[in-house]
């Protein structure tokens, strides 16, 4: 499926986007990055970061993560975060970088067999123009849809810059239009736009309401809310309806408007948070973009990373009713906790941003949104002072809520200032909250070490090939401070070697003087595996001599055909399944007209593939290993004629080595000593390959002279 939908876009298009994507320019969209020396680094988008452990390399245009390890090429990073197929980031990319992307219209065959989270996705897409469609094209979504907006106080371009659309109030109108479009009924059930009843009829999911289409943070649509229109609004407990959750959209991940946010939020260094759709379309338009919503539900965790990684600083904008303020006291909290700075503003009259913006003008509004912000603790002080009224219980409770509150903070500094402030709005002495709060610590920090420990048992009782992921699920993380061993590796540009697990024969035992020596010649063939590999994906297309067909003409022959004649003569292949896979789409593609090793597996579709082939291409250590032996120090393309041959002997004598190995092992078994005609056998054998190591010992012991 991937080669396929891969040839649809042709090698130069996919060149000039591999070109244009900059590493830093394609991961600033997700993660605010600060500088560290010659490199970035920033909150990883992947795991719940707590400390930056996100590192990208400009010079080599990639990205890791050195608590969870993802990472990788431009490419690799938009597959990654936005769930995208190998085809449907370069697309990504291509349209990031306004670069157009000539398309061949998809078989019946390749449309079957995209994944289904493609297909809702595309599907989604569909249903966002119909929507908008149905608003604006329509008789009835004129009068009715547009309508509503329009009454609400929007203007056009911020009904469009939203998106906005309409679903007609008739039983099936856009289950028909899907089905009509060629869609799969299943997909159309899975997105949550249209229900199957118990009796088998299926119907609309929003019709006859107005369209609010929810955006990931790239743009793309995962779902919609849909409200009932005001005429209707009477007696109706949920105004709002949303999809429902589906391998693409989870309500507690998803930030309403973000999508149009993120770039406002980096460039004022502050996010605004309101309650629902039309607050965030309000104050865009009185001219203030950096807002988001947590679309009526409770603020998750998920949503709060989602903000920091653009920023620190956080309002909450909050009406006037009190039961809605004293639900969000948790969601306080876990901003806290999460390292926000967090303020809160609270509006006059019970207006919401939207009821308010529509009394004022955008200068009015954005100077009340400025003045009027204050610290989590005055707001929760005169909050709950009012309502104690002297009353010493009510007090007490309102002293605990704010050590709570300042107990989560994870930054020293913050909490003293915190503490000093609370002793001086309440009079109590520094001392006794001082106090308090340690208390609390305490009690949070034997919460976390009991649910460690419990996570840790779950580990320990799981295979053991499964424990490292289990242990980065729990969100460990490395120290921002200083830098880990690998990432002191990352910035030098070593890579650590294959980890290859060559395992042994059942019969040995872990201790076995023999299985070590056997595990030592099996790493030897792998290693030299990765240095033929390595001139593969650095010079595979270039040439490096001609030779004569059979018909006598002169043929040049490239890097790789050259390894691949070399190991065909010898009856020799490739161990690694990777490796194999690399030489053989190398030998696929050389032919193509500006095909180029590096670029192609360095963004493989197969991340796997693209994360050796950066280990290879970016490692300046492999081949030298060979300097070692005498061989002159210079530039690596020039020297290939030399470096290859040589190679090739080093990678023939670890294979003989390991066979000797493996004669050796069985010629000490039981079964073998009691034959002597087994024994004969691999005795002969055995004495071969000793004549055929001496002689690759003396090549292996020529100095290549230049």
């Amino acid at each position: 499926m991937q080669t396929k939908a891969t040839r649809m876009i042709d090698r130069q298009t996919v060149d000039r986007i591999l070109d244009a994507a900059n590493i830093v320019d394609v991961v600033s969209d997700f993660v605010t990055l600060k500088r560290a020396g010659a490199n970035l680094k920033g909150l990883c988008p992947f795991h719940d970061d707590r400390t930056p452990s996100f590192m990208v390399s400009p010079s080599k245009n990639i990205c890791k993560c050195f608590a969870c390890g993802k990472g990788g090429t431009p490419v690799h990073f938009i597959m990654e975060h936005e769930q995208l197929t190998y085809p449907e980031a370069l697309r990504y990319l291509a349209k990031k970088y306004h670069i157009e992307i000539k398309e061949r219209e998809q078989t019946d065959e390749e449309k079957a067999e995209q994944s289904e989270r493609e297909s809702l996705f595309i599907v989604n897409e569909w249903a966002n123009e119909w929507f908008q469609k149905q608003m604006n094209d329509t008789v009835d979504g004129r009068a009715v849809g547009l309508a509503y907006f329009r009454q609400r106080g929007f203007r056009d371009d911020i009904i469009k810059k939203f998106q906005l659309g309409f679903c007609p109030d008739k039983y099936d109108a856009q289950w028909q239009a899907a089905l009509a479009e060629g869609f799969n009924e299943d997909y159309i059930l899975k997105t949550g736009l249209c229900i199957r009843n118990e009796a088998g009829k299926t119907y609309d999911r929003f019709r006859n309401r107005v369209i609010f289409p929810i955006h990931t943070i790239s743009g793309k649509v995962v779902g919609f809310g849909g409200r009932v229109l005001d005429s209707r609004t009477k007696g109706v407990s949920i105004k709002y309806q949303n999809s429902p959750e589906s391998i693409i959209y989870s309500k507690k991940r998803e930030l309403y408007g973000l999508y149009l946010a993120k770039q406002a939020i980096v460039k004022n260094e502050l996010c605004y948070l309101v309650e629902g759709y039309t607050d965030v379309m309000a104050m865009h338009q009185m001219g203030v973009e950096n807002v988001v919503a947590s679309s009526g539900t409770a603020l998750t965790h998920e949503q709060i990373r989602a903000i920091h990684r653009f920023t620190e600083n956080i309002v909450v904008i909050y009406d006037g009713d009190a039961a809605g303020i004293k639900a969000s006291q948790r969601g306080i909290d876990m901003l806290l906790a999460e390292g926000m700075t967090v303020k809160l503003l609270l509006l006059p009259d019970g207006d919401d941003p939207d009821s308010f913006a529509r009394k004022h003008t955008a200068e009015e509004y954005q100077r009340y949104l400025q003045e009027h912000q204050v610290d989590f603790i005055r707001f929760k002080t005169d909050l709950l002072l009012a309502e104690a009224q002297g009353d010493p219980i009510k007090l007490s409770r309102l002293v605990n809520n704010i050590v709570d509150s300042i107990a989560v903070i994870p930054d020293e500094i913050t909490r003293t200032f915190y503490i000093k402030e609370t002793s001086q709005m309440l009079s109590i002495e520094e001392r006794i909250i001082t106090n308090a709060v340690a208390k609390v610590m305490k009690r949070l920090k034997d919460e976390r070490q009991k649910t460690r420990e419990r996570e840790e048992q779950k580990v320990n009782t799981q295979p053991e090939g499964t424990q490292q992921n289990a242990t980065q699920a729990m969100g460990v993380s490395p120290e921002a401070q200083t830098l880990t061993p690998e990432e002191e590796a990352f910035l030098a540009g070593i890579i650590p070697e294959s980890s290859d697990d060559v395992k042994s024969p059942t019969t040995e035992t872990n201790n076995t003087p023999l299985r070590n020596v056997r595990r030592d010649s099996e790493r030897a063939i792998l290693q030299t595996e990765d240095l033929l590999l390595q001139m593969v994906v650095r010079y595979g297309e270039k040439v490096m001599c001609d030779v004569e067909d059979d018909a006598g003409e002169s043929q040049p022959l490239t890097v790789a055909e050259f390894i691949d004649y070399l190991l065909t003569q010898d009856g020799l292949t490739l161990r690694n399944t990777q490796n194999r896979q690399i030489l053989n789409e190398a030998l696929e593609h050389i032919g193509e007209e500006g095909f180029r090793c590096d670029r192609y597996f360095e963004n493989h579709p197969d991340l796997a593939i693209a994360e050796k082939a950066n280990e290879l291409g970016h490692d300046p250590e492999t081949l030298s290993k060979i300097h070692e032996k005498g061989i002159p120090v210079k530039p690596e393309e020039e020297r290939l004629m030399e470096l290859l041959p040589h190679v090739m002997t080093d990678y023939k004598l670890a294979i003989v080595d390991d066979e000797l190995q493996t004669l050796m092992r069985q010629m000490c078994e039981p079964t073998i000593i009691s034959s002597k005609e087994k024994s004969a056998e691999l005795l002969n054998r055995y004495q071969e390959l000793k004549q055929v190591q001496g002689q690759l010992g003396k090549l292996r012991g020529d100095r290549v002279m230049m």
